[in-house]
């Protein structure tokens, strides 16, 4: 099985070219300053080129669904974001409420609940 560190890979170059085979790894050698790890302080990318892809399956239903939360945005909202940075956002407001709460938190109760 792979590690964590195979799984995480830089994406195409400037021009789209393919980078050159180099290891990366999944954590930071250095931890970031305390100031920069706090909760308040800490926002999703939005829309930056991002470095890293990870790949996520998901059914049809959920697929559906976050095409009509973005459908929503932009109708409802005047909010024109894609997919990517909706999922991006959504990540960052569970792991932020999860920093905060632990183990009374949302993710952990779902998780326990599966």
């Amino acid at each position: 099985m792979p590690t964590a560190d195979d799984l995480f890979r830089p994406t195409g170059g400037a021009d789209g070219e393919q980078p050159a085979p180099a290891r990366v790894r999944a954590v930071p050698d250095e931890p970031a300053p305390a100031e920069e790890t706090s909760t308040a302080k800490k926002r999703a990318s939005g829309r930056i080129r991002h470095d890293e892809k990870m790949t996520v399956y998901v059914t049809s239903a959920e697929l559906m669904e976050i095409e009509q939360t973005r459908l929503q945005l932009r109708g409802g909202h005047g909010l024109t974001v894609d997919r990517g940075r909706l999922v991006r956002e959504a990540l960052h407001l569970v792991l932020e409420e999860f920093e905060a709460h632990g183990e009374d938190s949302a993710l952990v109760r779902r998780l326990r609940e599966q």
